[in-house]
Order: structure tokens, then C-alpha cells, then sequence
């Protein structure tokens, strides 16, 4: 099984095989998604400040916020799969 990697922006990369899902962030159900990750440990934030636009959810129920648009991060790992096969 190879590595697949995926900029999130700002030179931070995660592992395209662990994503389940790479959502919007202005729903009230992603609001308590994101606030119960952060009161258990599981929240990491990739914005550097910045607004967040998208969210990644991890097979390890981690949570990654994102400052770049989820249709951009869904074509940069639909572009990788495309790449490698």
C-alpha cells in the first residue's frame, strides 16, 4: 500500500488514506463535530489563524481545520488518484 499525500495549504500535508471526509465548515452539526474534537484531544488546527473553510475527518476521529476550500482539497486528492493509477 503506498503513501498518498495531500496539501491542505500552507505546507501542511496529510495522509490521503486516513481522510473519510473533507466537509464545509459552516453547519451547526460540523460546529459540535469540531468542539467535541477539541474538548477530547482530537482537534488539529491547520489554519494558522486564518478562517476555516473546510474540515477533515480522520479513520482515527481526528479533526483537521483547513483554511482551504473543500472542493479544493477534493480535487487535489482526486488528482493524485488519477496520478498513481
Amino acid at each position: 500500500m503506498s503513501i498518498k499525500l495531500i496539501n491542505i495549504g500552507y505546507g501542511n500535508i496529510v495522509s490521503a488514506n486516513r481522510i473519510i471526509a473533507i466537509v464545509s465548515s459552516e453547519s451547526a452539526p460540523i460546529k459540535r463535530l469540531i468542539q467535541d474534537a477539541r474538548e477530547n484531544g482530537l482537534l488539529i488546527d491547520a489554519t494558522y489563524g486564518r478562517k476555516t473553510r473546510a474540515v477533515i475527518v480522520t479513520d482515527s476521529k481526528h479533526v483537521i481545520l483547513t483554511p482551504a476550500q473543500a472542493e479544493t482539497i477534493a480535487n487535489r486528492f482526486s488528482f493524485k488518484d488519477d496520478n498513481h493509477e
